[in-house]
């Protein structure tokens, strides 16, 4: 036996891999299974070019656990390792300068395992003891065996092993007992070593048999060593793509369309990236691309290789240029992953181009789907929005689907107002805003359905880029006049003393607190438009749905939703309460009227052409006892038209019916107006 010490002379090693690579220590089977892998397919390439002059034979890896020892084994048939080999590569650690890479790398949590010849140790990492038992595959070699208990000290000794090879005996540590576990190793292997290019074998086929399961003398196999991306796209058909679809994601729906990536210049890159179904919550969904290095897992945090919007999709890239800092699970940024990345989204749009072009109508059977990758992509990546242009749709409440331009082309003449704005009309939600959307066809308006979770900053983006030329208002955000506003609107013929009674008497009726706000207007409308109906400010209500959607801008989310009360001043039934009103209330209010214009007649007459500050301390007093008896009268007045209004059943009606268009009437609200409705009937 002969013993060593490992080429670093401080024992910092080993706590330094243990302390950093804890929160991802399963990393370890991954790095030997690699390894093995690297080390057949070494042997595969001397064979290929005639060094190695023996038969390959059976090229497994083989992956074992022994409860009961304590022990994973991970054996290859590769070219294995000479003692002098082993004392390159692993006592040495592969480089000079080990010290000074620890001293340099000691405090950084990603730079220790993976670095060239630092993979074998990440085994130590669940280990309390590793034994290397290795047969080179060159002629006359002797099989040698090294131990190490996780100190810098090792031994080398020599053994008998049948044929070339390596076997990694891991003597696992009591705190990681769980590698031990079937499940857990075949957890680990679905994980990092699913695609791997050689055979992996971990225990037998299990059968049933007589209502029991028994194991068969066959190897299990748990990898597929040649999935659909390392083929050629003119080898494979629209089948064998929902099957590997399948292969990665078993309980999927099918996927909605593939990109088969498959590059060699100006770097390596291949892959399948699928778009999946999915309508509502797409935050979950990412994490879902998986990144290989030669079939070697790596990752499925792709962040930085794929654009922000293309990590809603699914499937698999694989590429040795892409570089790996030493844990392979992080990605250091570069030149390169910047080209991959610009590359994946010009495939991805020039994809979507090649559909719309080709297949057009399978493009919109599928559009509700696809809709918030386009959209996701055209609010993130500039690039990308600027090729999806030509490609993105536009869906109107008919469901009819327009490119940009096409819908440009129907409304531009029709919903230009005086100001030669285009305006796009559309609505969120069909069946709420049925009569908004019904009065605007009436007009023979066109009006979009605009109800995705992205729609409301896709909208913004939309107006930003017609530099003002384009208008989006929701279908209820205003009378449809005032929307598409042809020519100046009609004067209200109302007094002020009139507008003042009838605002009173429906503000007395509106819903209040619940963070509501409404605030009554008048327009001139023909006699045949409604009487009353609720509008919602445009501006408001995008700022408070866009501050729900992305959980900032606070100021807009805490405000109250605003409404607009319009009351059609040319209607039959709003002359008729006025005159009820006025009928009602007039004795009372006719004197306090007169009052309020004595009494501001006298403030005027007070306070003349002065400034405040030049008002004698008198006359300030004398205009805030006025300023108090206007406001009593006032108070008065609008208390007269709240009791007229509270015992009137047309007011309370049409006040209800315009909320209930609008799906603001609840509760006990609703319950007395149905009983209202029947007692009127």
């Amino acid at each position: 036996m002969q013993k060593g010490n490992i080429g670093v002379t401080t024992n910092d090693i080993f706590p330094i891999i243990k302390k950093f690579l804890y929160s991802d220590h399963d990393i370890f089977l991954r790095e030997l299974v690699s390894n093995a892998v690297d080390a057949t397919q070494k042997l595969k390439t001397l064979s290929s070019v005639g060094e190695f002059k023996g038969e390959l034979g059976d090229l497994t890896v083989h992956v074992k656990a022994d409860a009961k020892a304590g022990t994973l084994t991970i054996s290859d048939r590769g070219i294995g390792m000479t003692q002098e080999e082993i004392d390159k590569y692993i006592n040495r650690i592969a480089f000079s300068g080990a010290e000074e890479f620890l001293e340099k790398y000691k405090n950084d949590a990603n730079a220790i395992i993976g670095h060239f010849g630092l993979g074998f140790y990440s085994s130590f990492m669940v280990s309390k003891k590793v034994e290397i038992i290795t047969h080179s595959y060159k002629e006359g070699s002797k099989a040698v065996k090294w131990s190490c208990d996780g100190s810098p000290e090792y031994t080398f000794e020599k053994v008998e092993k049948e044929g070339r090879g390596t076997d990694i005996v891991l003597y696992i540590d009591d705190e990681n007992k769980e590698f031990l576990e079937e499940n857990k190793i075949k957890e680990l292997l679905n994980k990092y070593c699913k695609f791997l290019a050689i055979p992996i074998a971990f225990g037998k086929v299990k059968e049933w048999k007589d209502g029991k399961e028994e194991e068969t003398d066959k190897d299990n196999i748990i990898n597929n060593t040649n999935p659909a991306w390392t083929k050629k796209p003119a080898d494979l058909k629209e089948e064998d793509y929902k099957a590997f679809y399948k292969e990665l994601y078993p309980f999927s729906e099918d996927p909605l369309f593939y990109i088969h990536l498959n590059v060699d210049y100006p770097f390596n890159l291949t892959g399948i990236l699928y778009f999946p179904k999915i309508k509502n919550n797409f935050e979950i969904q990412k994490n879902k691309i998986q990144l290989y290095c030669n079939q070697v897992f790596v990752t499925d945090s792709v962040e930085g290789i794929v654009p922000e919007f293309l990590t809603l999709l699914h499937g698999v890239i694989d590429s040795p240029d892409i570089p790996l800092n030493v844990s392979r699970s992080y990605l250091q940024s570069d030149s390169n992953v910047k080209k991959i990345s610009n590359h994946i989204t010009k495939k991805v749009a020039d994809r979507l181009q090649e559909i719309f072009n080709t297949q057009r109508t399978e493009l919109e059977n599928k559009w509700d789907d696809l809709k918030i990758f386009i959209e996701y992509g055209m609010l993130t990546d500039e690039k990308f929005s600027e090729r999806a242009e030509k490609f993105v749709l536009l869906k109107n409440v008919d469901g009819k689907l327009f490119t940009l331009e096409e819908y440009k082309t129907l409304i531009s003449e029709n919903q230009k107002d005086k100001d030669g704005n285009v305006i796009y009309l559309y609505a969120t939600d069909t069946e709420e805003q049925h009569q908004y959307i019904q009065t605007a066809k009436d007009k023979g308006y066109d009006v979009l359905l605009m109800d995705g979770q992205l729609d409301v900053h896709f909208i913004n983006k939309l107006e930003q880029k017609s530099e003002g030329k384009a208008r989006f208002s929701r279908v209820d955000a205003d009378i449809i006049d005032k929307l598409i506003q042809k020519e100046e609107s009609k004067a209200v013929t109302l007094s002020d003393d009139q507008q003042n009674a009838l605002t009173s008497a429906f503000q007395s009726l509106l819903p209040s607190g619940n963070k509501m706000n409404f605030i009554v207007t008048f327009e001139n409308l023909s006699e045949t438009a409604q009487p009353l109906f609720i509008t919602q400010n445009e501006f408001m209500r995008r700022m408070k749905e866009m501050s729900a959607a992305q959980g900032g801008m606070n100021f807009y989310g805490e405000m109250p939703d605003s409404y607009n009360l319009v009351v059609n001043a040319a209607h039959p039934l709003i002359n008729k309460i006025l005159k009820a009103e006025e009928s009602a209330c007039g004795e009372k209010v006719a004197p306090l009227s007169q009052e309020i214009a004595s009494l501001e007649k006298k403030r005027a007459d007070l306070r003349g052409d002065k400034k405040e500050a030049d008002l004698a301390e008198a006359i300030k007093d004398e205009i805030k006892e006025i300023d108090k008896k206007v406001a009593d009268a006032k108070a008065t007045q609008k208390a007269a038209f709240e009791d007229f209004a509270k015992g009137n059943q047309e007011i309370k009606q049409l006040v209800d019916l315009a909320l209930l268009s609008n799906n603001l009437l609840k509760g006990e609200a609703l319950s007395s107006f149905i009983k209202r409705s029947l007692e009127m009937l």
